[in-house]
């Protein structure tokens, strides 16, 4: 194991992250949805082009230069694409939580709908000239 992943993963064994791509603003919707609906400050953050970031993705076997796909990472189990979303929104509770009933829908239909968007995000929602950076009282919720 690369060296930065493995500092990284000891880093965040016991902590609930979300890796997104920085530069996508879909991406950074989310981050924020987060930010606002996480009364419990339970989310730490990390973009994927960070080298905490991109350790992770090449961890993970994901390209690293390609982040369509976002990382969730619940105590140190993996969730991807929109599973991590499911999993994000029922730690964040009600009313967010109702949406996982699309949960139950073939993997194989949750994984099209959500390549579908990842695969065309910038072009559906923009992109960022450069990645996000946190002021300093979200400093600490950032990982790296």
């Amino acid at each position: 194991m690369d060296r930065s992943a493995e500092k990284t993963l000891e880093t965040i064994k016991d902590k609930n992250v979300i890796v997104f791509d920085g530069e996508c603003v879909l991406c950074s919707g989310f981050f924020n949805f987060v930010l606002k609906h996480d009364q419990k400050k339970q989310f730490h953050f990390l973009t994927a082009q960070s080298q905490a970031g991109e350790a992770l993705y090449a961890h993970y076997g994901l390209k690293v230069d390609d982040y369509d796909t976002n990382l969730v990472l619940i105590k140190g189990r993996l969730f991807e694409r929109l599973h991590g979303l499911f999993e994000v929104l029922s730690l964040i509770g009600w009313p967010w939580r109702i949406l996982n009933v699309f949960r139950f829908l073939p993997a194989f239909l949750l994984d099209w709908i959500y390549y579908r968007i990842a695969r065309n995000r910038y072009r559906l929602f923009g992109k960022r000239s450069s990645c996000l950076v946190p002021d300093a009282t979200l400093k600490a919720r950032f990982i790296d």
